[in-house]
């Protein structure tokens, strides 16, 4: 698992289901899972293409942004599209930051 950008609050708010997660310092060392919190479109959209080398075929990213922010939930699934990815689930991570889950395509592993 990697986190990028994780705020305080929510990983507080996780803590204590993290237990069993294993992480590592840098996604280039191959992933199953990734978290990524982000502001802007370009970071976005850098950090989906990486990761979408980087990912293990049959893992997962979630992506959050904040909810009143500058981007969309629309402008997430786009760009997650243009990286190769479809997404499967949206949440409320917290009553800051909404969230979507990405995953590979089948057709595409």
């Amino acid at each position: 698992m990697w986190f990028f950008n994780m705020p305080d609050s929510v990983q507080e708010e996780i803590g204590e289901y993290a237990l069993d997660l294993v992480f590592v310092g840098d996604p280039a060392e191959g992933v199953d899972a990734a978290h990524i919190f982000v502001s802007d479109g370009e970071e976005l959209q850098t950090r989906l293409s990486c990761l979408r080398k980087q990912i293990a075929t049959d893992g997962h990213v979630w992506v959050s942004w904040r909810t009143h922010g500058d981007m969309a939930e629309q402008d997430v699934r786009a760009a997650g599209e243009h990286a190769g990815f479809i997404n499967t689930k949206a949440c409320a991570v917290d009553e800051l930051w909404s969230g979507l889950k990405l995953v590979i395509p089948k057709e595409a592993r």
